[in-house]
């Protein structure tokens, strides 16, 4: 399995591949080879920035002699007219580099200003915020990082680092039980020590859920508020409590106050605005 940086670096091959293919012509055509210069990133609008080490990388990667001088750090709140930081080098690499670095800063840092957003509606609670799976196929560990930017938490990276029982597991396992015994016994014969979240859809699942027992957390999934805090209260601490399915912005405050311990929100992720932001020469 590769690791995380392997990831971001085959992310930034890939990005550099479709963008740049056999080459800039319209950079090398109008842009002495030895020109130097300074580009500077421009803040648009008002939010959180996000994707500041991920532009280190973009850079080092395709030319390693740029220089970049960082004046604002990820997860600082930025607003219209700030600078982020300065790169200086050949001109050819700056402009070469320019719209993968943009495209990585505007979409993490959309991430973080709406994952920020979200934070805030549960603070006074316990409930911390989760992202999901619904990310944009080969982005899905730098919109995770700026989640956690955002003040967010991840939920599982994939479907390798923890159990999750859904519905369609529960269903095709022949029930809530059957689904958690055959995910205990797969862990033991494994040596695998993954936790193991179940959800369920009503009471009674609920219920054959704890009795069952061997669980880390519970999935309410589509609860209304009023039967989220009687869940909660059936619970009583035994095992962590995540709601999910259908909660909003502007419900997600009453869910927090209903007891549950985390929300996991695919719109952090599915259905972001863009940061706006510019790269523009220093003349």
């Amino acid at each position: 399995m590769k690791s995380k940086d392997e990831l971001i670096d085959d992310l930034l091959t890939l990005a550099f591949a479709e963008d740049v293919g056999d080459g800039d012509h319209t950079t090398l055509s109008t842009i002495p080879a030895n020109a130097m210069g300074k580009q500077r990133l421009i803040i648009k609008e008002p939010g959180i920035i996000a994707g500041v080490e991920m532009a280190k990388k973009v850079f080092a990667k395709f030319d390693p002699e740029l220089k970049i001088t960082v004046y604002i750090n990820d997860g600082a709140e930025v607003k219209p007219g700030d600078i982020a930081f300065e790169v200086e080098g050949k001109v050819r690499s700056l402009l070469q580099t320019e719209r993968v670095m943009l495209n990585i800063m505007q979409r993490m840092s959309g991430v973080a200003t709406r994952t920020a957003e979200y934070v805030k509606l549960v603070e006074g609670t316990k409930c911390r915020v989760l992202d999901t799976r619904k990310t944009t196929p080969g982005l899905r560990m730098l919109e995770k990082e700026a989640v956690r930017i955002g003040g967010g938490c991840n939920h599982r990276i994939g479907l390798f680092d923890m159990i999750l029982l859904k519905d369609n597991h529960v269903d095709f396992a022949g029930g809530i039980s059957n689904a958690i015994r055959r995910a205990q016994e797969y862990l033991k014969e494994k040596g695998k020590n993954l936790k193991i979240e179940i959800e369920v859809r009503s009471f009674d699942e609920l219920n054959e859920a704890l009795a069952t027992g061997g669980i880390d957390r519970i999935m309410l999934d589509n609860f209304s508020p009023a039967n989220t805090r009687r869940a909660v209260e059936i619970i009583g601490g035994r095992v962590e409590v995540e709601s999910s399915g259908g909660i909003t912005y502007d419900t997600l405050r009453e869910y927090a106050e209903c007891g549950v311990d985390v929300i996991s929100v695919g719109a952090l992720t599915h259905s972001v605005k863009s940061l706006d932001m510019s790269f523009k020469a220093v003349k």
